[in-house]
């Protein structure tokens, strides 16, 4: 009886010990006696008992928070920087045995990149081309994290924190140049009009009559309006006698 219990508990520590099971999402490093011998995984592994040594990893998506980072832009400016990165380990035996901590690593080398990308750009591109910069940070952070099993996927600028005294110049400056703006239009908008009215005088002294039925036209619109007051339109030929007179008065 106490040889079959005996039986029972060594077949049970040895199931225990051997049996694992990994999600679709795992994979798991096998170690016999130190040395590796491949990733398996997912679902049931079988493992033999203090020989072998099982690693997960998780081949999810991952995205990292990079803290902010005190940049000092190409034109001496002093920012906060901080960006989000996507990657995947697309290689579990490289993840395990090429760098110690991957998640720890890639955190730092982020953050060194992110300072020396953004510290060769001008604060204008850091504002305007961020799709450029996040594509460079992307590339350079792919490329060194290739021999680790760790495959980049986006990298992204989240926000981009100015001094105050820089905010308050860049909004002065925004309404400056808003205010040039409407100055342009206007003075364009002026021109068009001075263009359009010389060919209405134009038009206007080649045919006489236009003049009257401008006049007539102005009446209804201010009638139209419940307005008390009257308008007798009178021809500028009725006084060109009295100028004429006023002009030999002159003279003599």
């Amino acid at each position: 009886m106490f040889t079959a219990v005996a039986i029972i508990v060594l077949v049970l520590f040895f199931l225990s010990a051997a049996l694992r099971i990994l999600n679709e999402y795992e994979r798991g490093v096998i170690f016999r006696l130190g040395r590796v011998i491949k990733a398996k995984g997912p679902g049931l592994i079988i493992l033999i008992p203090i020989i072998d040594k099982m690693v997960k990893v998780s081949l999810r998506l991952v995205a990292m928070d990079v803290d902010p980072q005190d940049v000092i832009t190409r034109d001496n400016v002093s920012v906060k920087v901080n960006a989000v990165i996507y990657f995947r380990v697309i290689d579990p035996i490289k993840a395990i045995i090429e760098v110690e901590n991957y998640s720890y690593a890639m955190s730092q080398l982020a953050q060194t990149t992110l300072r020396s990308v953004c510290g060769q750009a001008e604060l204008d591109d850091l504002l305007s081309e961020r799709e450029k910069i996040n594509t460079e940070l992307q590339e350079i952070l792919d490329m060194h994290t290739d021999p680790w099993g760790i495959k980049v996927a986006t990298v992204e600028l989240k926000h981009i924190d100015l001094p105050q005294e820089m905010q308050r110049a860049m909004a002065r400056q925004a309404e400056a140049e808003r205010e040039r703006r409407a100055k342009v239009i206007n003075a364009e908008g002026e021109l068009q009009a001075a263009h359009k009215l010389a060919e209405a005088s134009l038009i206007i002294e080649q045919h006489p009559t236009a003049l009257q039925l401008r006049y007539l036209q102005t009446m209804t619109e201010i009638s139209a309006e419940s307005n008390s007051t009257t308008i007798f339109p009178l021809p500028i030929e009725l006084f060109k006698p009295f100028v004429r007179l006023m002009e030999r008065e002159v003279k003599t």
